[in-house]
């Protein structure tokens, strides 16, 4: 065997999917910050997509819980004022604030709106679940998706066993896809590593959510898939330098090179087509971006 004959790392398989991506299809992503990096790419190539639009959300109780507002609605909203007269909600990333209540209720209502209008047209929804554990208010028990810094003694930390977890990611399957029959939802794992559980208590996490998604897989065949981001970033890069500086997010090549993944599995060819073509337009709008924020 010749030295360039040599694969010196371990190829993820990655099988092409039955009934593949289109351009013109419709896109939903939640989930973790690894979520919103391929939503972005979505975006930046002009295709359908809303990501994130509650900030990014790491749990597959609190992803549910945003699934089901958007979709059964609700009179009431959970918001509340911090010492600095600032308004947040419990169902949304710090991101979301506003100095009067009735105007953050208002943006956080047509947020729920916006999002459930998106799940019932959406071809593909993408959930990536970054742990098993949440946070619930003592006071009344509601799963929320940040603690917005407020005092630890507020929230119950629950740690959501295999049984808990595919519980949750079964009832969300079944409630989007009565919402959007022709939907498929996929599942992925954030390679994102939780330094602050401890990287042992870390892995624990992701292996229940590896369950759970399998479980779903065995359930739904047809109707949900999982995508092995995780696998492609531990078990294919597996080295420091396909992770961020910080040693613990993947870096702009890691999410680059998933998403080549992606592309190639799970588009059809005229959708890497029109990726190809439109890359020029992608890079010029790229370059004008980072022009304006230099010039600010």
């Amino acid at each position: 065997m010749k030295v360039e004959d040599m694969l010196l790392r371990t190829v993820v398989d990655v099988p092409n999917w039955p009934n593949p991506m289109r351009h013109d299809h419709s896109f939903v992503l939640l989930g973790s910050c690894f979520a919103q990096g391929m939503g972005e790419k979505f975006l930046s190539y002009g295709v359908d997509a809303l990501c994130n639009p509650f900030g990014a959300t790491y749990n597959p109780e609190s992803i549910a819980v945003q699934v089901t507002h958007s979709l059964m609605g609700s009179d009431e909203l959970p918001l509340f004022c911090t010492e600095t007269g600032e308004w947040h909600c419990w169902l949304a990333n710090t991101l979301m604030v506003d100095t009067d209540e009735d105007r953050l209720r208002v943006k956080v209502r047509h947020t729920f709106s916006e999002l459930g209008d998106a799940l019932r047209k959406a071809d593909f929804i993408f959930i990536t679940l970054g742990t098993n554990v949440c946070y619930r208010l003592k006071e009344n028990g509601l799963t929320v998706t940040n603690c917005h810094k407020q005092p630890d003694a507020l929230f119950e930390e629950v740690k959501l066993d295999v049984v808990d977890c595919t519980k949750i990611i079964c009832e969300m399957v079944e409630l989007l896809t009565a919402a959007q029959p022709t939907s498929h939802v996929v599942f992925t794992v954030s390679p994102y590593r939780y330094k602050k559980y401890g990287f042992h208590e870390s892995q624990l996490s992701k292996s229940v959510l590896l369950l759970s998604v399998h479980e779903a897989c065995k359930r739904y065949p047809e109707k949900v898939t999982y995508f092995p981001a995780y696998e492609i970033l531990l078990d294919e890069l597996r080295d420091y330098r396909f992770y961020a500086d910080d040693m613990i997010h993947p870096s702009s090549f890691a999410v680059d090179y998933i998403w080549r993944r992606l592309v190639e599995a799970a588009m059809d060819s005229d959708m890497q087509q029109y990726l190809k073509e439109y890359e020029p337009i992608r890079r010029a709008k790229m370059h004008k971006n980072r022009d304006e924020r230099r010039s600010e």
